[in-house]
């Protein structure tokens, strides 16, 4: 073997299966269970939809080791929001409002806001701002960026627009690895839509392929359904609620189930009143859902007891008595 091969091979890393079978890691380090892990995410969705209102509320609910979405339990920490949208009257009314007024004791001392034009494009000393607020203050936990538009500079010389978002998103990826500090960029979604929600975030593939997870917020005519997908968070669908009382959004369950339930409460209201059996095209005229989907739901209802089935084809709603029916229509019934 020759020592130019030799020095070569000394020169190599790497492990076998065996050596990664007996690794222990630490466990993942959460900013809000679920969907917020140590690393980068990016939040895309569309304007207005109340993107910058979940992270402020995450943003405080982190600063004081309180809860986000409802029910997460957040480790307390310092947090940087770096607000570029917004101004210092607009920042202080959304704390007023999700603080409970101005009392002093309720708001974040560990929450600290950058707004308008406090934030240099990341190639131009903003991701060394970034970097030096991080080492300023020890218990830094989080960090948000709102919103990416504000911190690009844009192909470089000869560079695609794919080559640049994944260099400056890549470059705040590298940041997080660098310091254990989690960072949220925010970001909008695109007009038009796709089966994919994650298809849907405005730029190129390499905001999506630099970061380590995805979330996008989206309405449709079910309502709000939160997705989230990425290396260490599990890809799920949760319906969210927006709660005018508080101006917070809360976790109502997963998205299936959720929606599931409401259409099954949509076929019992329509079916509620009703003397005689209503077969799901009546169902889905009053109810304005398709009509194969209420006749597969009927049929998983009947088959849980939550409607009844009469003969072939015809529903009631389960309070309905049966005594204007007669017994050979009811003969056969089955659920």
């Amino acid at each position: 073997m020759s020592a130019t091969i030799a020095h070569l091979k000394s020169e190599q890393h790497g492990r076998t299966a065996a050596d990664l079978y007996g690794m222990v890691f630490p466990p993942i380090k959460w900013i809000v269970e679920d969907y917020i892990a140590e690393g980068l995410t990016v939040l895309a969705g569309k304007p207005k939809l109340g993107k910058s209102w979940l992270l402020m509320a995450v943003a405080i609910a982190v600063a004081n080791g309180g809860y986000a979405l409802g029910d997460r339990k957040c480790v307390q920490g310092g947090v940087l929001y770096a607000a570029l949208e917004d101004t210092e009257r607009r920042l202080r009314g959304r704390l007023e409002k999700l603080c409970g007024g101005f009392n002093p004791a309720s708001w974040p001392l560990g929450l600290v806001f950058w707004s308008y034009g406090e934030m240099k494009p990341l190639n131009s000393g903003g991701l060394d701002q970034v970097r030096t607020w991080i080492r300023e203050h020890p218990d830094a936990r989080l960090v948000i960026i709102d919103t990416l538009a504000k911190v690009r500079s844009g192909p470089q010389g000869k560079e695609t627009a794919y080559e640049a978002d994944y260099r400056e998103v890549g470059s705040l990826k590298a940041l997080t690895d660098e310091t254990g500090v989690a960072i949220v960029v925010v970001t909008h979604t695109r007009k038009m839509e796709a089966d994919d929600p994650f298809d849907t975030v405005s730029g190129t593939l390499g905001i999506t392929g630099a970061a380590d997870a995805i979330m996008v917020l989206k309405r449709d005519g079910q309502g709000v359904t939160l997705h989230a997908t990425g290396r260490d968070v599990a890809e799920i669908e949760t319906a969210v609620e927006w709660e005018k009382d508080t101006c917070r959004w809360r976790v109502l369950g997963d998205a299936h189930e959720v929606r599931r339930s409401d259409e099954r409460t949509l076929i019992l209201d329509a079916l509620r009143g009703e003397a005689e059996p209503v077969g799901p095209r009546e169902i889905a005229d009053v109810t304005g859902r398709p009509n194969t989907a209420v006749r597969a739901l009927l049929v998983a209802m009947a088959k849980a007891g939550e409607v009844r089935k009469i003969g072939r084809g015809k529903y009631l709603h389960p309070d309905t008595p049966l005594t204007t029916l007669t017994s050979s229509r009811c003969e056969g019934a089955s659920p």
